[in-house]
């Protein structure tokens, strides 16, 4: 027969910690998102069309869409989020919930919006660049 595994009280509490501080680092993440969600849609979307790996006709369509989109994170209620940035969820090893959000949601929904044209690069390639400009913004 099988072992049962009874985690002690100490093993629950330290499990429970880790559980609430990465849960706090979450929160706290996507609330410092929602007090500079403009100038993380345009520091993103520049970056974006700077380094080419979107491609659009309207640079302001696309930074009014990324605005969206970070607006719609701080809205949005955690199975949301869950279920937008599952299939990105291994892309890197300790992910950035803002930085995994806007590039599903750029690889997801924008790649078949009006005013982009194409989108290049590799999901880690695009996450990289994003990720760079929200860590510079993003304390």
């Amino acid at each position: 027969m099988g072992k049962v595994f009874r985690p002690s009280n100490r093993e629950s509490s330290i499990l429970s910690k880790i559980e609430s501080s990465k849960e706090h680092a979450r929160r706290r993440t996507i609330s410092s998102a929602r007090d500079h969600v403009d100038t993380l849609g345009s520091a993103i979307s520049m970056k974006l069309v700077e380094n080419q790996l979107v491609e659009t006709t309207n640079k302001n369509s696309l930074e009014e869409q990324i605005v969206k989109c970070i607006e719609g994170l701080c809205r949005a209620d955690d199975f949301d989020i869950d279920y937008m940035i599952a299939p990105y969820r291994q892309l890197v090893q300790h992910p950035n919930i803002v930085s995994l959000y806007v590039t599903a949601y750029l690889l997801e929904k924008l790649i078949n919006h009006k005013s982009v044209v194409d989108i290049y690069g590799s999901d880690s390639e695009i996450y990289g660049c994003i990720h760079q400009q929200v860590i510079k913004i993003l304390p």
